[in-house]
């Protein structure tokens, strides 16, 4: 039990989904294990913590770290002023990812967001996205071939240029190019004030951004969870995230 309670527990934001007709919520498999690799216990957050103002602050005060994972759904596009209608959505999930990091922020809780993860950091901080960058003048195709094998799908296939002077540079240990997977249709069109950029696509399209003010608030589009003891940067990132919600654990003495 000693060991276990050693390990910091992160909060690992939950989809949902219709399973033979039934609403289900759920998390895929690799980003819990990915959490555990790293050395952390995770714990899915379900919507509903969300329908009660007050249960996203309290959830938090007992964790260590917040992952915001992938989806199949795209954040409903009216949290960013943009009027048309979003075909895979899940308003659920915006509503608690939203609660969540507001509470994270104010908390300098420790959080990593991941490619659906990175788009609702950039939205609770005020920017606004692309949804189809495949018709975006200058923007290269991000989507995946949804024909391939899963191995293949997340293979990597387009560099990242870290920017100097961040959180990501720190984590990277000075390299300043790595290839990565890309698995998404939206992407960053603007960004609050609140945000930096630590990484940018060949075409310039923004890969990596953190918090401004915070310890370590960081979100990537890739898919670093995906085989992520065996990809350098991806252990770097995990181990980054785990390391910060450890020195929360102690700070806090929970």
């Amino acid at each position: 039990m000693a060991t276990i309670l050693n390990k910091p527990l992160i909060g690992v934001v939950m989809c949902q989904i219709e399973k033979d007709g039934h609403p289900v919520q759920m998390v895929q498999n690799k980003y819990l294990e990915a959490v555990v690799l790293a050395g952390g216990i995770p714990l899915a957050l379900p919507h509903h913590l969300a329908s009660t103002p007050p249960l996203p602050d309290e959830v938090l005060g007992a964790l260590h770290g917040l992952l915001l994972t992938g989806s199949p759904s795209n954040i409903e596009p009216h949290h960013y002023g943009d009027a048309a209608m979003e075909e895979y959505a899940d308003p659920g999930r915006d509503k608690l990812a939203f609660a969540l990091i507001e509470a994270a922020t104010d908390r300098q809780l420790p959080l990593l967001g991941i490619c659906r993860g990175l788009q609702e950091l950039v939205v609770a901080t005020g920017g606004s996205l692309h949804r189809q960058l495949q018709r975006v003048p200058g923007c290269q195709d991000h989507r995946e071939d949804q024909n391939l094998a899963l191995t293949a799908r997340y293979a990597p296939v387009h560099d990242i240029h870290i920017q100097p002077g961040g959180l990501l540079a720190q984590l990277a240990e000075g390299d300043e190019r790595f290839r990565v997977n890309s698995l998404h249709q939206q992407g960053i069109r603007s960004l609050g004030d609140r945000l930096r950029i630590e990484a940018l696509a060949d075409d310039g399209l923004p890969e990596a951004v953190s918090l401004r003010d915070h310890p370590f608030a960081l979100a990537v589009q890739w898919h670093p969870e995906w085989q992520s003891g065996q990809d350098p940067l991806s252990r770097q990132l995990f181990t980054g995230f785990i390391n910060a919600c450890q020195r929360q654990r102690k700070e806090t003495g929970l």
